[in-house]
């Protein structure tokens, strides 16, 4: 990427959905397998994603480590219904929901060209409890901040100043990428550029806008 002209001095990104494969296709696959109501697991996660929700809901404990996998998944399970009638199972099932995602290698290629190119790439995730590919990501991103790690989750603005702190920049000088459109918010409010993760090509083509990239897709990829 060229460094001729450029807007930005750091990129943040989330974890997942926007480093990684589908969100949404991992818990397809997981409400499939576990042959459960769709819909139930859709009206528990809006009540408890909320943005009007009190803070406290199971997800928000969750994110911020204040609830054990063990304690949301119970809490979780009792909300779902399966397709035949039969018990939920909790045990597990964050690693379940979780099974089919894995690390989008078009955009870990995109985060090192970008630190290649002389800008600062972090990490600014909200963790449900699943692992990361920590020798990866510490490899290759400063600072990694992550919800259950710092006690703090997005869109609450101390996260985004927390990881403005740690990267010592401006927050006018940041652009944060997530996939969740109350945490592209959240960030904005905040004073950090920010942009709404819908596919790497969309998103290489407005960093593209940002760093002046003069190759806007990754080898082997076009539009």
């Amino acid at each position: 990427m060229s460094q001729s002209v450029r807007h930005i001095d750091a990129i943040l990104f989330d974890y997942g959905g926007v480093l990684t494969t589908s969100v949404k296709l991992s818990i397809d696959s997981w409400l499939a397998a576990d042959s459960i109501v769709p819909e139930t697991f859709s009206q528990v996660l809006r009540a408890w994603m909320s943005r009007d929700a009190e803070t406290g809901t199971p997800v928000h404990r969750l994110e911020t480590g204040e609830l054990s996998i063990a304690e949301f998944e119970m809490l979780l399970a009792a909300e779902l219904r399966s397709v035949d009638g039969a018990a939920v199972v909790p045990e597990g099932m964050l690693g379940r929901l979780f099974a089919t995602m894995r690390p989008d290698p078009v955009m870990f290629t995109l985060a090192e060209e970008l630190r290649e190119a002389g800008l600062a790439v972090g990490l600014l995730s909200n963790s449900w409890g699943n692992t990361y590919p920590r020798a990866r990501i510490d490899a290759l991103m400063d600072p990694v901040v992550i919800s259950g790690e710092v006690g703090l989750r997005k869109p609450d603005p101390a996260i985004y100043e927390l990881a403005l702190e740690r990267l010592g920049l401006p927050a006018d000088r940041v652009l944060f990428i997530d996939d969740a459109e109350p945490n592209v918010l959240g960030a904005r409010a905040s004073g950090l550029r920010a942009l709404l993760h819908v596919d790497h090509l969309s998103t290489r083509a407005a960093l593209a806008e940002l760093v002046r990239d003069p190759n806007p897709y990754p080898q082997g990829v076009t539009a």
